[in-house]
């Protein structure tokens, strides 16, 4: 079993065929195990290896909100558009997880994967709060960025 962050490369084509639209889009977010097999070649969300419902996380993960869509020009032929989302918080949960899919319900593909993110390690809440805290939202470090 193999967890490597990155886009989904569905998403690439999908995302070139209008299919998504973040700002108005249901983007979901599941958490998975070190079981999980996930990585670029992901094209949607699986309950394979996803961690058990406990307190308010249930299958399919949370919803993500307020996605930020923004884009900044770093030159006169350098850009970078890239997305940041409220941080995802689950409570009164025991989890053990290793990585997330965040992923589109609103897609024409139903369920279609966006990206894989490896939390680099197993990370843990006991009957508290799991929560994803994304980086800040700028060209260098939001959690999904396209040059």
């Amino acid at each position: 079993m193999a967890i490597n962050q990155a886009v989904c490369a569905t998403f690439k084509q999908e995302l070139l065929d209008g299919d998504h639209d973040l700002s108005n889009d249901t983007v979901n977010l599941a958490l998975y195990t070190n079981s999980a097999t996930l990585d670029a070649n992901t094209s949607a969300y699986s309950p394979t290896n996803e961690v058990g419902n406990s307190g308010s996380y249930s299958a399919g993960g949370g919803t993500l909100a307020n996605a930020n869509v923004s884009l900044t020009k770093t030159n006169a032929t350098a850009s970078t558009a890239f997305v940041d989302f409220d941080d995802l918080s689950f409570t009164n949960a025991t989890i053990s997880a290793q990585a997330a899919l965040i992923y589109n319900t609103s897609s024409a593909n139903t369920n279609a994967a966006i990206a894989v993110l490896d939390f680099g390690g197993v990370k843990t809440s006991t009957s508290g709060t799991f929560t994803i805290q994304f980086p800040t939202n700028d060209a260098t470090n939001a959690i999904l960025r396209i040059s």
